[in-house]
């Protein structure tokens, strides 16, 4: 085999060495500009500027495919970040296959960067530590935000990179480099980072008798708080639950642990740390999606379950109180012998009703009890 023509798999491994990836281009750039822009790094087989298959209007990117790989890989070292009608182009190798620029890996993040480091400047200040698969500066009108972005195509490379220059001074700043972090896992640490250190409590299931002051009087003993508020209706009529912010998490944190569940005045509290609506959400959502991932197929009806209702109310008042959330298929108050047996179903035609009506009617007082409403597992029947 060794002297016969090489494997179309192996020639389409050398072809794909040889293109280079050409972004930030300008409107105005054609294939000749690009050709002639590279041509002097040696010989093409063609350039492609890229364009919308309907308007053919360009994308701002292209390739540049060369016959050998090392006059591409000389492009690549020497020509990133060069003009084309004015403005600096990008270059990195070509990748059919996105994977691994999706997947994160090998990927940094760059900030409290000087407003001099530009594009060419990062190239070259990481390209030591690895080949560079896209590098980007961060910038609006007025120019770097002093932040950016390093993909390399492997861990070990970005891990060097981090090594090497994390706290390092760059123009007089010392700048922070670490690994890329995609938004959802951001947001998850600072979950975790705000349940680790909240100062704002949640006290629910309190009686009609408590003000601002009596709730002040039994939270107080924990440590100094900055407000403490109980939740009234439009005609001053107490909703049921307040909230109570704490100096430090130390206190609310005791709180928490000596209050909940505790007895007062022969009502059960609830006392929790105080979530923000979009964490409420966010979270109701989660659950609904591990609940949905467990049906064969999405089922059309969303249940809400409610517990504690007040012996006066029917089906048709149970509708009437969740009827401002959605369309409702079905509202059901479970009876034994004619007499409400305290808890019932209403059910909406999405998810975005059900989880609003989770929200605003968890722990509001319907006839003279507090509601405890939750999300239940879509069904197919509902």
């Amino acid at each position: 085999m060794g002297s016969g023509e090489p494997n179309p798999a192996g020639k389409k491994k050398k072809y794909l060495k040889a293109a280079l990836y050409v972004g930030d281009l300008d409107p105005d750039v054609t294939e000749d500009m690009l050709y002639k822009k590279f041509r002097p790094a040696g010989p093409l087989r063609f350039t492609r500027i890229c364009r919308d298959p309907v308007t053919r209007s360009p994308l701002g990117y292209g390739y540049v495919n060369f016959r050998f790989p090392a006059d591409a890989e000389w492009a690549l070292n020497t020509m990133n970040f060069d003009l084309i009608n004015g403005k600096p182009f990008r270059l990195m190798w070509s990748q059919p296959d996105d994977r691994l620029r999706k997947s994160g890996v090998g990927n940094i993040f760059i900030k409290n960067l000087d407003k001099s480091i530009d594009n060419r400047a990062l190239f070259y200040l990481f390209s030591a530590f690895g080949n560079i698969l896209s590098c980007k500066v961060v910038c609006d009108d007025n120019g770097s935000k002093g932040y950016a972005y390093v993909h390399f195509d492997s861990l070990a490379a970005a891990n060097r990179a981090i090594w090497h220059m994390n706290g390092v001074r760059l123009n007089n700043r010392q700048v922070y480099v670490g690994r890329f972090k995609f938004p959802e896992e951001r947001a998850a640490e600072v979950r975790t980072r705000d349940r680790a250190t909240f100062t704002n409590v949640f006290v629910k299931n309190i009686g009609d008798d408590i003000d601002d002051e009596k709730l002040k009087e039994l939270f107080c003993e924990y440590g100094p708080t900055e407000s403490v508020k109980v939740i009234r209706d439009a005609s001053g009529k107490s909703k049921g639950f307040g909230f109570v912010r704490y100096e430090t998490h130390e206190a609310a944190q005791k709180a928490v642990l000596d209050l909940h569940g505790k007895s007062i005045d022969g009502k059960v509290l609830y006392v929790g740390r105080a979530q923000k609506k979009i964490e409420r959400l966010a979270e109701l959502r989660r659950r609904f999606e591990r609940l949905r991932l467990k049906e064969k197929s999405r089922p059309p009806g969303v249940p809400i379950y409610i517990k504690n209702l007040d012996e006066t109310i029917n089906d048709e008042k149970l509708k009437e109180e969740f009827s401002s959330f959605g369309s409702i298929s079905r509202a059901k108050v479970m009876m034994e012998v004619g007499q409400g047996k305290g808890f019932g179903v209403v059910c909406f035609s999405s998810f975005e009703e059900a989880t609003k009506a989770v929200d605003e009617m968890n722990g509001r007082i319907v006839g003279s009890k507090p509601l405890h409403v939750t999300l239940g597992q879509a069904r197919r029947r509902c």
